[in-house]
Parts: structure tokens; C-alpha cells; sequence
């Protein structure tokens, strides 16, 4: 709570003025807090006068210590027979079974679902000691309202200390309305997730626009959630003997708390088209590449790599190319196998989305350019004039 030391107070207005939500007034003669307050602190920060500070409750060690496990939201294909989870699932997975085994607890994945078949074994092999599985006809498509509900009665009855979400459409629906219900901390769009000395995970993401990496804790309640983007961490290899215990949850759904339903489903004809966030082969432009037209230099080169074309914001910002082909912070987090970046200088807000790639190759005529720090293989020239020759090699070879 915030707590106003009225003797110390001059009634300046310093802090009425710099507080964001609109949550300080003077009454009379005395300054008042409303409910708009969220602790934010700005308030605190500009008094000179230290006739200001916030208490926060902090939760004793032996109710933290009730908290347990590390439980990853297993968000699923729709469009699978039976339901498999999709690949940023495995993904926490493999970085949840760290974190677990550092906790020396058990890695958990919760599956929300509908009345069909769930392939549950590939939990296990992907390193879950535990998969709770929730069945109900109103699961078996997405909703806001029917997930929340059934998440906040897993995480109230069974305690985990983490919880993961990809941060998909869904993820990034879904997590921030499990987290207002049960008044929890949510990082969004982590890069990075540890555990620290005093069993605290640190959750790592790009703040400021990317310029600096922030490194966040939550230690006064439980359990710690936080989002993470596809192809951020690796997929771990699976494993075919690894023992995996399952537990159905029971669900109790009616649908009139469900204030949404899928009328119909209309996909975009993208002519079997791969996305750049499922792409083995990135070609990828920034403003070096110089005009639009160029471009179709990288979609050539891309096309026979057996790869996709992409771009940095500068091009997007340009209209060369659609958001949807964006990477980097603001665009989508790819992890492909090969990385060529042409013409792009390497801001942090463009290589946060392409660091997770196995292999980057940077074309750039600047000798300084950022990117080269990032790169496996710099090419110092222009991208306009090196990635025909890169075509023209790849067609000797075939």
C-alpha cells in the first residue's frame, strides 16, 4: 500500500503531477490516494521530502515453501489428430526441465482440452515428469473465459512455483488474465529464465525498445509466470523411455461464463507458403538492400536455399514488405537453421529476434556494423552486389 507521512508533507504537487494514473489528489488540505494507485512508485521517486513509501506485503518463506513445481501451459494444435502441442511447448519444456532440476521439483505440463484424443506421451519425452490433463466440450476450442477459469483452479489447487506460457495469440490472451485473477507478476516476452541462489527466477527481456536487458523478480508471491516467444530456447531431443505420469483434472464449465464462441474458420490461401517463424532457411533484408525492387535478389536466393524471405523494421516501415515477414522484437522470434542477414546494421531490437539461429551469416559494407557481432560468417561488401554471386555459386553446385 502507499503511505502518506502528512507531517512531512508540503502539498508541492510534484507527485500529482508526475503520477501516470491519476491517482493522487489534494482533499482540502491533505493529500489522498485513490484506487487507480498500482504502486508504480513514480510518486515516491520525486519526493523530496520522503513523505512517501509503499509497502508491499511480503509473503513469509513457509507460505512460499507450499509452492511447488514448474508447470508449462501445453497450448494445442487444433488442427491435429490426435492434439499435439505446439512446438514452442516443447520448447519450455526442455528449458522448464532446467529450471525444475535446479528447484529439485517436478517439471508439470497441463493440457486444456476437449473431448478427443491427446497425444500425452510426447510430454514425457520431452522431459514433463507429470501431464494434467483437462477435459471438457467447451475446451475443445480456444476462449478466454472457459481457459482462464479452468487455469486459475489448476494453479489455486495444485501450487506450482513457475508457470510457462508461450507467448502465441492465445499465450499472450491468456496468461495476462490468469495473472489479474489471481493478482500475480507476469514478465512478458522473456529471452531469458533462471534460477537464482535464493530459488528466485529471474526472468530476462528486452525493455526501453530493446536497448537494455532487464532482469526481473517476482519474490512476494507465487507462482512466478511468464511468457516466452517461439524459438527462443531450443527443442531438447526426445527421449522414448521416459516414465510420465497423468492425471486427469475435473473441470466443472458452464457455458454462459463464456462470453465468446468460434462462429467460423477462414484461412488465408498462402499457396503452402512456410512461415518465416517455422523456417529452416531465413534470407533476410534491411535498408541496405536499397530499394524494393532489390529484394527479389534475397527472394531468389531464399527460393533456391529452400528457405523464406524476411526483413528488418526498416523495410517494413518502408512498405517493401509486409509485417507478417518482420523479424525481431516488434516482428516475430525466429530460430531457423541458417540466418543470412544482407544490408542490416544489427540493431538489439532486431537481433533479440534472430539470436536463437544455428548459424548467422551477415553481409554488411560496414566494417562496424553490429550484426557482425552476432554473425558466424561476415561478408564485408554490399549485399546488392554479394548476393547474386551466393545465387550463382548455389546453381554451380546443383
Amino acid at each position: 500500500m502507499l503511505n502518506i507521512d502528512h507531517e512531512k508533507c508540503t502539498r508541492c504537487k510534484v507527485c500529482i503531477r508526475n503520477c501516470p494514473f491519476g491517482a493522487l489528489s489534494l482533499v482540502g488540505s491533505s493529500l489522498h490516494v485513490n484506487e487507480l494507485c498500482t504502486l508504480c512508485g513514480a510518486c515516491v521517486n520525486v519526493c523530496r521530502f520522503g513523505a512517501m513509501s509503499i509497502e508491499r506485503k511480503k509473503a513469509l518463506p513457509e507460505e512460499l515453501a507450499h509452492y511447488k513445481g514448474v508447470f508449462v501451459w501445453a497450448e494445442q494444435d487444433e488442427e491435429t489428430s490426435p492434439l499435439k502441442p505446439r512446438k514452442v511447448v516443447l520448447e519450455l519444456l526442455g528449458k522448464g526441465r532446467e529450471l525444475a532440476d535446479k528447484l529439485g521439483e517436478d517439471l508439470v505440463a497441463v493440457v486444456l482440452a476437449g473431448p478427443g484424443e491427446v497425444d500425452t506421451e510426447v510430454y514425457g519425452a520431452h522431459g514433463a515428469d507429470r501431464v494434467i490433463v483437462c477435459r471438457h466440450d467447451l475446451l475443445e476450442t480456444y476462449s478466454t473465459d472457459g481457459f482462464t477459469n479452468v487455469m486459475c483452479a489448476v494453479i489455486t489447487s495444485k501450487k506450482p512455483a513457475v508457470v510457462l506460457y508461450g507467448a502465441t495469440p492465445h499465450g499472450r490472451d491468456f496468461a495476462p488474465r490468469v495473472a489479474a485473477r489471481l493478482q500475480l507478476g507476469l514478465t512478458a516476452d522473456c529471452t531469458g529464465l533462471e534460477i537464482n541462489a535464493e530459488r528466485q527466477l529471474v526472468q530476462t527481456r528486452p525493455a526501453f525498445g530493446g536497448n537494455i536487458m532487464a532482469s526481473i523478480i517476482t519474490p512476494y508471491n507465487r507462482p512466478q509466470t511468464a511468457t516466452v516467444r517461439p524459438n527462443v530456447f531450443p527443442v531438447p531431443a526426445g527421449k522414448t523411455d521416459s516414465p510420465l505420469m497423468e492425471e486427469v483434472f475435473p473441470v466443472t464449465l458452464n457455458r454462459a461464463v463464456i462470453r465468446t464462441r468460434v462462429v467460423e474458420k477462414r484461412y488465408l490461401d498462402e499457396d503452402g507458403v512456410v512461415s518465416i517463424e517455422d523456417a529452416r532457411v531465413i534470407v533476410a533484408g534491411g535498408r541496405g538492400c536499397q530499394k524494393a525492387s532489390n529484394l527479389e535478389l534475397l527472394q531468389d536466393l531464399a527460393e533456391k536455399l529452400g528457405g523464406v524471405m524476411a526483413g528488418s523494421r526498416a523495410i517494413v516501415e518502408q512498405g517493401w514488405i509486409p509485417h507478417t515477414l518482420q523479424v525481431g522484437q516488434s516482428g516475430t522470434t525466429v530460430g531457423p537453421e541458417l540466418y543470412i542477414a544482407a544490408g542490416i546494421s544489427g540493431a538489439i531490437q532486431h537481433v533479440v529476434g534472430m539470436s536463437s539461429s544455428k548459424t548467422v551469416i551477415a553481409i554488411n559494407k560496414d566494417p562496424e556494423a553490429a550484426i557482425f557481432k552476432t554473425a558466424d560468417l561476415g561478408v564485408v561488401g554490399d549485399a546488392v552486389e554479394i548476393i547474386p554471386l551466393l545465387s550463382a555459386l548455389i546453381e554451380e553446385k546443383n
